[in-house]
């Protein structure tokens, strides 16, 4: 994780605001105006006390009372209109941030997702991101509030003696900024290790969840769960140390304001007894520092419940920060396929040599079989020709063109790419297959289905075609979802397809109807078919054998 400080972090957040910074300001307005008919509201009351006491040039007590109901009223409608438009930001905020992940996610995969965490990842796009509401809705415009609040009551009990608008300055700058900063420091990365662990936690249970069967099979389930006790413990305990941190911060901001309201009752009194002021200058100071912390003490608990935010807001930003092995090309040349080749390709996976200069050509209307051990390269080479990584050496070429200088868009439209884990959404078998053409016709669903050998099989559901296949697909067998994915390569109906052990999940029979779909189909295509069986090769117009990363 890369590391941020806070303050930028809190930049990088507030310079997502710019497209709404008018309903910013509009909130910033009516927290403003809120506060200051709360605050007046008691100061209103103690002009009252002092006009009963028989002081000089003040309004009548029905005007002052009068004032205090209209304050109290548009305090309430003001108090709701701020929410709303805090609100309305962060939730627009939170649905634009949420949007720019999954395209930074797209953008990465996939290889800079093979072998990630899912489970982390869906904490992020979900309680990690949630968590950014308390930022936008209880952060940006409750600072700029308590800043206004601080300089106008400042100067307002200034007004009465300067030595009175200092202690109420001082009082404000404690509590508003010198609490949360200490409360910041003093948590250190507690709200970092604190989302860390929640989106490990979240990802344990998730794995435990799919691997319920296995846990039962092999009776794991008491080790899962002593685990899982363990790492909740382990949360809980952080949880506490963050909640001890925010009790300390709120303590201390209690002590402060007592220590600033009798601060001000004793220089008010010193000063009356002196005679250079009278008591409304004692009196009315008094009731204004003590009804105005509100807008800094909402500032006193930021330095504890922002640290998960900022954690949070981290583990976001990482991933919109992160760049892609491979970025995509939106400006490169649109070719027909006129064949591919690999010219002395060789490639290295986190320092393993995986491929070391291969070279193969791959001519229209044929099929190439490559054999080898599991591990050996061969999944490796049809990626490369997806492009998801880059070669180390060498070139991949399509069209006589480096895949590099042809348009992404382009290149997925030339090509169908099946592997042994076909993944399936939770929709209906119709809409999985439509995938790859979206607007493709029933009939053509149906007819791609039938060429893999999975239209009676879907035509014996109770729903057919609309039948959902369930999370991950789970309510179908492999061969089934494998069956599915080839529907979805010949729907494409691609030049160039790219077949990774695509019966490896087959029995003979519908292994031997789809390779004769296949050759039926071969006219105008390339088909390159990685597999470890023997049968499966026997269609293959030329077939070579990896080994070690080396083609023979």
């Amino acid at each position: 994780m890369k590391k941020r400080s806070d303050l930028a972090v809190m930049l990088r957040l507030v310079g997502l605001v710019k497209p709404l910074m008018g309903f910013m300001a509009l909130a910033i307005a009516m927290g403003v105006a809120g506060f200051l008919c709360a605050q007046f509201i008691p100061i209103f009351g103690g002009f009252a006390i002092m006009k009963a006491l028989g002081g000089a040039g003040l309004p009548a007590l029905g005007v002052l009372f009068a004032c205090m109901g209209v304050f109290a009223l548009a305090r309430g409608v003001l108090r709701y209109a701020e929410q709303a438009c805090n609100h309305y930001i962060a939730f627009k905020l939170l649905a634009l941030i949420r949007d720019k992940v999954f395209g930074a996610l797209r953008r990465l995969a996939p290889a800079k997702l093979d072998g990630r965490d899912k489970g982390d990842l869906i904490a992020v796009i979900t309680s990690d991101i949630e968590l950014l509401e308390v930022f936008y809705a209880h952060t940006l415009s409750p600072i700029a509030i308590a800043a206004i609040m601080s300089v106008i009551m400042t100067l307002f009990i200034g007004s009465y003696h300067w030595l009175l608008g200092l202690i109420a300055a001082l009082g404000f700058f404690a509590v508003g900024v010198v609490v949360p900063v200490l409360a910041a420091r003093f948590g250190g990365s507690r709200g970092l290790e604190y989302r860390t662990q929640a989106g490990a936690l979240s990802a344990f249970v998730l794995d435990s969840l799919r691997g319920l069967g296995e846990l039962l099979q092999y009776d794991a389930g008491q080790r899962r769960l002593d685990e899982l006790d363990a790492r909740t413990g382990s949360l809980l305990a952080t949880e506490k140390k963050m909640k001890t941190a925010l009790g300390t911060a709120t303590a201390c901001t209690g002590a402060l304001i007592w220590l600033f309201s009798l601060s001000m009752l004793a220089a008010g009194s010193l000063l009356y007894t002196n005679g250079l002021i009278g008591f409304d200058g004692v009196l009315i100071p008094l009731i204004a520092i003590l009804s105005s912390f509100g807008p800094v003490v909402a500032l006193a608990n930021l330095g504890s419940t922002l640290q998960q935010t900022f954690a949070a807001a981290n583990r976001v930003l990482d991933i919109l920060d992160e760049e892609p092995v491979v970025a995509e090309n939106t400006t490169g040349r649109t070719l027909p396929f006129t064949g591919a080749a690999c010219d002395n390709v060789s490639f290295t996976y986190e320092a393993e040599p995986i491929l070391k200069n291969v070279s193969l050509t791959l001519p229209e209307n044929k099929i190439i079989g490559i054999t080898g051990r599991s591990g050996s390269g061969k999944s490796t080479l049809l990626k490369l020709l997806m492009r998801f990584w880059d070669v180390g050496d060498g070139q991949v070429a399509i069209s006589s063109e480096n895949v590099k200088n042809i348009r992404t868009a382009s290149l997925r439209n030339l090509q169908s790419y099946v592997t042994q884990e076909t993944y399936l959404f939770h929709d209906s078998i119709e809409e999985n297959v439509k995938l790859a053409k979206p607007d493709a016709t029933h009939e053509e669903v149906v007819e791609a289905c039938k060429k893999a050998s999975v239209h009676d099989f879907i035509m014996s559901l109770p729903n057919g075609y609309d039948t959902n296949v369930g999370e991950l697909g789970d309510t179908l067998s492999g061969g089934e979802r494998q069956r599915l994915g080839i529907a979805r390569a010949f729907l494409h109906d691609a030049p160039l397809i790219l077949l990774d052990e695509p019966t490896s999940n087959l029995d003979s029979l519908n292994e031997a109807v789809i390779l004769q779909s296949l050759h039926r189909q071969r006219k105008g295509k390339t088909v390159v078919l990685v597999s470890h069986r023997a049968s499966t090769m026997r269609i293959a117009d030329t077939t070579y054998s990896v080994e070690h990363g080396r083609l023979s």
